[in-house]
């Protein structure tokens, strides 16, 4: 029969035939997602709840945060935003689907995101007790003791960073407009490099700039994880693809991938020669603590080669995105904001004489409204602003008393759950002060365990910022040292930061900082200006 047909069919006729089977089958397949399937019932946009080609569009994009929001504005707070997902919009449905007992894990979006050499990662692992067992290992390089160490790192970078911005004005007048997100890019790669591989950037070199090959490896594999066709991928990809993929990665892909490959191979050479030192002459950072790690079963070292290279490479990322992008918000918001730039302004040179003395410990902590514009500044602009989508396993789920059956996903967009208007009232607004219990100002400390149930941009649960700590970390020093040793402004007339494709209906403040959602933000602006102040050294 098949001879018969494939002698009477041209290779045209053969192309055309497959095209209306693949047609018919995707049809047949809207039509399931739309009228028999189990989510059948929940709203959403129509092309969404039929395919998840709408969703994948808006990833690609990188608006997808803000498609999400305007699907919540529209529908409510439960949506179906792709065929076989369902993503809440309250404090409740989070603390369901992220909580540490929650039955789910996290799903296939995260395999697509390991790449050749970096397959094995705390990050990438969907295996519930796999992921724990990597999570508790990876702890080590996170103690109270590696955070205190690792601070000294930020400081030596931050000063050398604060000459280079007015290393050509001696002067005290203002500096030279600047890109605030590709400074601080520079700034946070640059520290995260040396904790992790004991390098710096003395000069200018080949890999000065390989910070800026990261946003297209994680674009990348952000539109293949967001795509409707992730299954076949995943099938295709140990069957040929993975091949045809490494050919025609862009070069500047390789690049970085080439950068993570060789630093660690280095660094591991280090360690080995580190180890003929007395204690006191070797580096104690992230990766020594990763180096040194042993498997609590088997005495063995807690890491291979291979998952060494995945874990830094994680960690170049995360360990520099929800910095960046916190301080690129905050520091956006305060030089829109005089007022309330003063008034941190006042906090911090009034509780430190000198710069030096602003260091790790409970001084600096002890900041109630550097806190303040923190929080504020991550729940505008979490680094995270989309989903972490979680697969209901065996046994079901209950979100908000409602029953979810084995293989749904769902979860929260964290962009939409920080502007919920019943929780912060002006969810706009840069408002530091919604942090502090104040009856002058009247919050009290309902309204902040309400704000802190919408906020989350470390996470909870076992998906919760490893991080988290050192992250804060460097954020309150870099922020503190800073407003102490300059004047900061927002270049006169520069909108930076604050401008956005056409979104549609719904579109948010254009006074906004906007974020590129490619599951972690990317961004630009605020363009600012520096002035040292007087006898600042």
């Amino acid at each position: 029969m098949l001879d018969v047909l494939d002698q009477s069919l041209s290779p045209l006729e053969w192309l055309l035939a497959a095209f209306v089977i693949s047609l018919l089958m995707f049809l047949a397949n809207a039509i399931y997602n739309l009228l028999f399937h189990p989510l059948a019932n929940i709203p959403g946009p129509f092309l969404a709840r039929a395919s998840g080609i709408l969703s994948w569009y808006h990833a690609h994009r990188g608006d997808r945060h803000i498609w999400l929001w305007q699907q919540f504005q529209k529908y409510g707070d439960k949506i179906r935003p792709e065929p076989n997902t369902v993503l809440f919009n309250t404090p409740e449905a989070y603390a369901d689907i992220y909580g540490l007992k929650s039955n789910v894990r996290r799903t296939n979006f995260y395999e697509a995101l390991q790449t050749d050499g970096f397959n094995y990662t705390t990050f990438n692992s969907i295996d519930v007790a796999e992921h724990a067992r990597k999570r508790k290992l990876l702890n080590l390089a996170f103690t109270e003791k590696s955070v205190r160490a690792a601070s000294s790192f930020v400081i030596r970078h931050l000063d050398r960073w604060h000459q280079l911005l007015v290393e050509n004005d001696n002067s005290c007048d203002w500096s030279p407009a600047v890109d605030f997100s590709g400074k601080i890019d520079e700034l946070v790669f640059d520290i995260i490099r040396d904790l992790i591989f004991g390098k710096s950037f003395a000069g200018d070199n080949l890999v000065k700039n390989i910070h800026q090959s990261i946003p297209y490896y994680v674009k990348l594999h952000n539109s293949i994880a967001r795509s409707p066709l992730l299954n076949h991928f995943l099938w295709l990809k140990p069957r040929g693809l993975a091949w045809i993929l490494r050919r025609l990665t862009p070069s500047h892909i390789r690049r970085y991938q080439q950068f993570i490959h060789d630093s660690v191979t280095e660094r591991i050479n280090l360690q080995i020669r580190q180890a003929e030192k007395p204690e006191s002459q070797q580096r104690h950072d992230m990766f020594a603590s990763l180096y040194d790690a042993r498997n609590p079963d088997t005495g063995l070292p807690a890491y291979k080669e291979d998952e060494l290279r995945g874990e830094a490479n994680s960690l170049m990322i995360a360990g520099s995105d929800t910095s960046t992008t916190s301080l690129s918000s905050i520091f956006f918001y305060l030089t829109g904001d005089n007022d309330r730039y003063q008034k941190l302004v006042r906090e911090i040179r009034t509780e430190f004489q000198s710069v030096d003395d602003i260091v790790y410990g409970p001084r600096l902590f002890s900041l109630e409204y550097l806190r303040a514009c923190i929080d504020e500044g991550m729940r505008l602009a979490p680094a995270t602003p989309g989903d972490l989508p979680r697969e209901v396993l065996s046994g079901g789920l209950e979100v908000q008393g409602e029953y979810y059956p084995k293989g749904t996903v769902v979860g929260t967009a964290n962009w939409a759950l920080s502007r919920r208007e019943d929780i912060y009232g002006d969810p706009e607004a840069f408002r530091p002060e919604r942090w502090i219990v104040d009856k002058a100002t009247g919050v009290t400390g309902e309204d902040m365990a309400k704000a802190r149930s919408c906020s989350h941009p470390f996470a909870s649960g076992p998906g919760r910022c490893i991080g988290q700590n050192l992250a804060m970390m460097k954020i309150m020093i870099i922020i503190a040292r800073t407003i102490h040793r300059f004047d900061i402004r927002r270049e006169p007339g520069s909108t930076l930061g604050t401008e956005v494709p056409k979104y549609g209906e719904g579109t948010p403040n254009r006074g906004q900082f906007q974020l590129f959602d490619a599951y972690i933000s990317f961004r630009s602006g605020p363009k600012v200006q520096f002035r040292r102040r007087s006898g600042q050294a």
